[in-house]
């Protein structure tokens, strides 16, 4: 079992920056496919962006430019960073953890969940 505890969310103006953490705890996530979601209220959780074991990154058009998702694996750790945020990303933001080396879009195909750190961006 794989345990996945974010942190580092919170209130920001838009324009600003902020940097999520996703620490695993249970297993080496090394080679696991790594995930962020993200769910509004009101909205399905939907894909932010992924990377994979060898570290390459893909991101939803929406993020794509303005998020970067990089991973410590000494530290089993996940990270988000989120620079010029806007109102519409204010969510919910999940770390997923895969059990596998490539990464899906699909929030059905991964195996672990966080509890989620809220992201609140005002306007």
């Amino acid at each position: 079992q794989v345990q996945l505890v974010e942190s580092g969310g919170g209130l920001v103006q838009a324009g600003g920056s902020l940097r999520l953490s996703c620490v695993a705890s249970g297993r080496t996530v090394s080679n696991y496919g790594m995930a962020w979601f993200r769910q509004a209220p009101g909205k399905e959780r939907e894909f932010v962006g992924a990377i994979r074991w060898t570290g390459g990154t893909y991101y939803a058009d929406s993020v794509k430019g303005r998020f970067t998702i990089s991973r410590d694996n000494a530290k089993n750790t996940v990270y988000l960073q989120m620079n010029n945020l806007k109102p519409d990303d204010t969510a919910v933001y999940y770390c997923a953890a895969r059990e596998s080396k490539e990464v899906v879009t699909t929030t059905t195909l991964y195996d672990y969940w966080g509890q989620g750190t809220q992201v609140t961006v005002s306007s």
